[in-house]
Parts: C-alpha cells; sequence; structure tokens
C-alpha cells in the first residue's frame, strides 16, 4: 500500500495554505471561547490592522494572544522584534511551529501566561484582538506603563470600543470614557463582523487606534480615578447623591485623617481634630460642591474640566481619593 500523501502547513502569510492549517487545529483541539480563542480568519482583516500601526523597522511590537499567528506573521515582516503573550500552551507551540524555519523565527519571542501578570519588556507598539474578559484591564495597563507604547492597534466588542470613544452626554459615555479619554487619545478605525472569526464570536468587533498623550497629564492616576468611582457609581445621579454614601463617606473620612496625619499642627487644619472627623468630612464636601457648582449636575453630561475642577477644590480643603 502507497503513503497516505503528507499534509501542508504553510508557516507563512497566506491564503489557502493558512486556512488549512487552521481547520487543522480545529480537528486537533477545540478553540476555548472561555479564554477569548476566536481566530481571527480574514486576511484581509489582518492585514489592515498591522498597516494602521504603521510599524517601523527598528520597532518592537508586543503582541496579545497571538493565537494561530495570522496578525503574528505579518508583524514579523515590519518589525524588529515580537513579543507575543500567549495564555495558552498549544497554541504556543502552534505559533512556534508556524514560524519555525522562516525569516521571522529569530525575531519572535512567546511568553507564556497571564498578561495581567506579566512583567511585560519595552516595546514601542502594541497590538491586539484582545480576549473580551481583559479588555478594561489591558487598557488600563497599557496607560500605566512607566514607558507607555507609542501607538495601540487593539479589537475589541464593540459596544466597549464605543464606551472608549463615547463623549459626555451620550448613553454609552461612563468612567471607562471619562479615564481613558484623560491619558489617551481614542479613534475608530474599522468595524470587524462576527463571521471573520473562527469560531464566530455572538458579537461585533470594532478596532480602535489609542495614543497615550505626551506629555501626560500632571493628576495621580489613583486620585483621578478614585473620583471617577465616586460620581460614576450612577452617573444619571447626581455627583451630590454620589457622597451619600456610607461607604464613601467612610473612605474620605480615613483619607482626610491620613492627611493631616501629615500636616504640620500649624497648618490650622490639625484644629478639625476636636470636632467629628465625619461631620467635617461632610461640611468639606458640601461646600466644595457649591463653590464648583456642580452638586445638581450628572456625571454622564461632565466632561474632563468638569471632573478636574472637582478634583482641585477637593484638593484645597484636604480631601483624597486614594
Amino acid at each position: 500500500m502507497g503513503k497516505a500523501p503528507k499534509k501542508k502547513f504553510t508557516t507563512a502569510a497566506g491564503n489557502g495554505p493558512q486556512v488549512s492549517a487552521e481547520k487543522h487545529l480545529s480537528s486537533v483541539f477545540k478553540f476555548n471561547t472561555d479564554l477569548g480563542q476566536h481566530i481571527l480568519k480574514n486576511p484581509l482583516v489582518a492585514q489592515g490592522i498591522v498597516d494602521k500601526a504603521q510599524i517601523r523597522p527598528s520597532d518592537v511590537v508586543l503582541e496579545v494572544g497571538p493565537g494561530t499567528g495570522n496578525l503574528t506573521v505579518r508583524i514579523l515582516e515590519q518589525a524588529r522584534k515580537v513579543v507575543a503573550v500567549e495564555m495558552d500552551p498549544r497554541m504556543g507551540a502552534e505559533l512556534t511551529k508556524r514560524v519555525h524555519g522562516t525569516a521571522g523565527e529569530r525575531k519572535l519571542e512567546i511568553l507564556l501566561g497571564d498578561f495581567m501578570k506579566t512583567e511585560l519588556p519595552y516595546f514601542d507598539i502594541c497590538i491586539s484582538n484582545t480576549p473580551y474578559q481583559i479588555s478594561s484591564p489591558l487598557v488600563f495597563k497599557l496607560i500605566n506603563q512607566p514607558r507607555p507604547p507609542r501607538v495601540s492597534i487593539l479589537m475589541f466588542q464593540r459596544e466597549f470600543a464605543m464606551r472608549l470613544l463615547a463623549r459626555p452626554g451620550d448613553s454609552l459615555y461612563c468612567r471607562l470614557s471619562a479615564n481613558v479619554q484623560m491619558w489617551a487619545n481614542v479613534t475608530h478605525i474599522m468595524k470587524v463582523g462576527k463571521n471573520n472569526f473562527r469560531p464566530p464570536p455572538q458579537v461585533e468587533s470594532s478596532v480602535v487606534r489609542i495614543e497615550i498623550k505626551n506629555p501626560r497629564p500632571q493628576v495621580d492616576f489613583n486620585e483621578w480615578d478614585g473620583l471617577l468611582r465616586i460620581v460614576f457609581v450612577r452617573k444619571n445621579r447626581t455627583i451630590a447623591a454620589g457622597f451619600k454614601s456610607t461607604t464613601v463617606l467612610e473612605i474620605l473620612e480615613k483619607n482626610y485623617k491620613a492627611f493631616l496625619a501629615t500636616q504640620d499642627s500649624g497648618s490650622g487644619m490639625i484644629d478639625d481634630t476636636a470636632n467629628s472627623m465625619l461631620e467635617v468630612v461632610k461640611a468639606k464636601i458640601e461646600t466644595v460642591l457649591r463653590e464648583t457648582d456642580l452638586s445638581d449636575k450628572r456625571a454622564g453630561k461632565c466632561d474632563q474640566t468638569d471632573f478636574l475642577k472637582l478634583l482641585y477644590a477637593f484638593h484645597q480643603v484636604g480631601i483624597h481619593f486614594a
């Protein structure tokens, strides 16, 4: 009996052989959709994402969730180095096989593990077909890098992407919108239909471009985020309502006590300890909201200027959020 013909799987970017390789993978193991394993199969979309990154020959590119490598092989053609962070060892093994023997093999480094727990090396650009369950943590991790990427091209669930882009007064405007737009400029790149993936997800996707502002705003991230957490608990309620929560008041009271402990006794602020500290904090909140004229405004309609005005006024009376 003659030998059965061997299946051929290409390690380079290409339409026909590439699809065959993905069918082979599907038969070897089932994609884990719980980990967000929806493989981008449309080569035109993959190339469009890479092109939008405007990769330079000297760039180090971080790719999150490379999967079978349909984006990776295209990035390798343009970048000096690609660092791919992959949660699933099976995918890491398949990606290693795919680039073996190619010019891109020596330029690829695979980090196996949870992206959120991984200590990242330096990189110039981030590209990601993002697992949807880490969308928000991923964005904030990129924003808070000591040396943030020049640009990030990220695929998200459509509604999440629209939240990143939403403006004050929009129905999707939320804490995420206000937070990200403080630190970065976000633009919409393209819509990607669910049929461009294998297996198809239940939702549509969008690709966005995130560029960290340079210079960075001179605002403490934790203070800014702490304020937004309070005012956006119920974005359509008044800002004053957010500060009436017992939990919020207890946190601000604790922070105020810590602030007083750092002050010189001659500052005059230490005299507040003679009164009920909680009542003092309540009085300061009422004063700030009245003087900023933001007490009756809704967070969902406030912009950066409003929130900065509020944060500065609270700091002037010793109220901190982190």
